[in-house]
């Protein structure tokens, strides 16, 4: 089975245009949501949920267990039948805090997308945030107040801050039901006990989490906390059962009430109460007691929950794709005011990165979604002059390979930060001989084209170069033809010159003509 490219939206069968669907590969549940597009509404058709916590699989290492594996297989041959007929560039597969911490993590990610048909997304935690604020806030009455959104995961706990639909404050921290879980109430040595220290050595993590981000949520402040997706939504179940809680609200003194009765029960395998799903009864403390840390830190007496999660973000953050709405001009201004980027360099370098794209992309046989990526890699080629000039190729993959870039999957980042890294001096072999098999060649060639554009620019013109013409032939061989205004040029001779030395030593052929002249080739 062919699969797409992971960074890439890739068209496919347009059989049913209106279908859109999600999977969310979380560290406790995989879900799958397929819905219909309404005029910007989902209609719901399919929504299913499994239990694989996949979280629990990692061991102290860092890799995920044949196990752990095996049961996220079989989870997702379940799923694979109902992504049937939904458009290629209407899927969206994300993986969470799990398959980020995961070493091995294309050991699943490697045979699930054969299985699906479709790539799968790691995620980094802000990203994450953003998505889980989009579904939240589309469930929720459109309100003028400020909203505090939290997500207990299995592996991580998002917080966002935000108004209508735009997030204000978008932060992951490592705290999860399924982690706690392991780390305070079953960790092999203690047996499963649940008791008041334990739940307090709990809370106490959370609470130093949550101390770097707390004096920053407290000033932005909000009207309506709410909470989202399964461990919070469980925590309110047994408390309306109970009757402690209204339904559909937590407060701080059922919140406390449940607390000294999960201690009653003194393990995990005895915990068993009214409105709790047999299956998050072992996880159910570790929720509780980080729960009851956000309310102490945050000096919550209540919190209303919502059906909105990572799941529904994703079909709306596919909505606002298809309608060219996406989050990526916002994020690419940030970083440039962040990293004192010269906007005006960065937009003549795309400009005619585009330029050399456009003129080679039918016999190179690039997707258009390409010239996406190339763009954003071209407006940001100089991002690691932010911390030097020298090598600022090197700290430009740095800044983007590690920075937390909401709007923007790990594939993307990652093949920017190639891009970045690879658009002057020495081609780096080893970093594009470590890149999956499936995006070299497409990386290979767009770094090409944007060495060329970086080349055209060296002396920073006020205008974008296009007086040239680009070809490429069966061997891959780029065939660069200047006008004569061009070839007069002393730096610019020299520069490609030098870039057909770099581009031979790596095995690539570049050759420069004049047009109207007589040949010129350097080899």
């Amino acid at each position: 089975m062919t699969r797409p490219t992971p960074f890439l939206e890739t068209p496919g069968l347009q059989r049913e245009p209106h279908l859109l669907a999600a999977i969310d590969l979380g560290s406790n549940s995989f879900h799958l949501l397929v819905a219909h597009d309404l005029e910007g509404r989902l209609q719901v058709i399919t929504k299913r949920g499994e239990k694989v916590q996949l979280g629990s699989g990692l061991d102290e290492e860092g890799r995920l267990s044949d196990d752990a594996i095996q049961r996220a297989l079989d989870c997702l041959a379940h799923f694979a039948p109902c992504l049937e007929g939904v458009p290629m560039d209407r899927v969206r597969i994300v993986g969470t805090n799990a398959l980020r911490n995961a070493v091995n993590s294309q050991a699943l990610i490697e045979p699930a997308e054969a299985l699906l048909g479709h790539p799968i997304e790691i995620i980094a935690g802000r990203e994450e945030a953003r998505l889980i604020y989009l579904g939240v806030a589309h469930d929720v009455a459109e309100t003028e107040e400020r909203r505090l959104i939290v997500d207990i995961g299995g592996g991580s706990t998002e917080y966002i801050i935000g108004e209508g639909f735009k997030p204000l404050a978008l932060e992951s921290l490592d705290m999860g039901c399924v982690s706690y879980t392991r780390q305070f109430f079953d960790n092999g040595t203690s047996g499963g006990e649940i008791n008041a220290k334990r739940f307090r050595q709990a809370e106490l993590s959370a609470l130093s989490e949550l101390a770097p981000i707390r004096p920053r949520y407290r000033a932005l402040g909000w009207q309506d906390p709410i909470g989202a997706s399964g461990s919070i939504k469980a925590i309110g179940a047994v408390l309306a059962a109970s009757g402690e809680c209204p339904e559909g609200i937590i407060e701080r003194e059922g919140l406390e009430a449940l607390r000294e009765r999960l201690i009653v029960c003194g393990r995990l395998d005895r915990v068993e109460m009214a409105g709790l799903k047999a299956d998050r009864a072992n996880i159910l403390p570790a929720g509780v007691a980080i729960l009851g840390a956000i309310f102490e830190a945050f000096e919550l007496e209540h919190m209303r929950y919502s059906d909105g999660a990572l799941r529904e973000g994703v079909l709306y953050d596919l909505l606002k794709r298809s309608a060219a709405e996406t989050p990526h001009p916002a994020i690419l201004d940030k970083l440039r005011k962040r990293y004192g980027i010269d906007g005006s360099q960065g937009d003549n370098v795309a400009a005619c990165a585009r330029h050399c794209l456009d003129q080679v992309q039918d016999s190179w046989r690039i997707p258009d979604e390409a010239k996406q990526l190339l763009w954003w890699a071209a407006q940001l080629h100089e991002i690691g002059q932010a911390i030097s000039y020298h090598r600022f190729h090197r700290h430009g993959q740095y800044l983007l390979t590690h920075s937390d870039l909401s709007g923007f999957s790990l594939p993307q980042q990652r093949a920017m930060a190639f891009l970045v890294r690879a658009h002057r001096r020495r081609f780096p072999l080893q970093d594009y001989q470590a890149l999956p098999d499936r995006e070299r060649r497409l990386l290979g060639r767009l770094a090409r084209l944007l060495r060329l554009a970086a080349i055209f620019h060296h002396s920073r013109p006020a205008r974008s170069v296009s007086a040239f013409r680009l070809a490429c032939d069966e061997n891959d061989a780029l065939q660069l033809t200047l006008s004569t205004e061009l070839a007069a040029q002393a730096l610019l001779i020299h520069d490609l010159e030098r870039e057909i030395a770099y581009q031979d030593a790596a095995g690539f052929r570049l050759s420069v003509n004049v047009a109207n002249a007589s040949r010129l080739e350097y080899s």
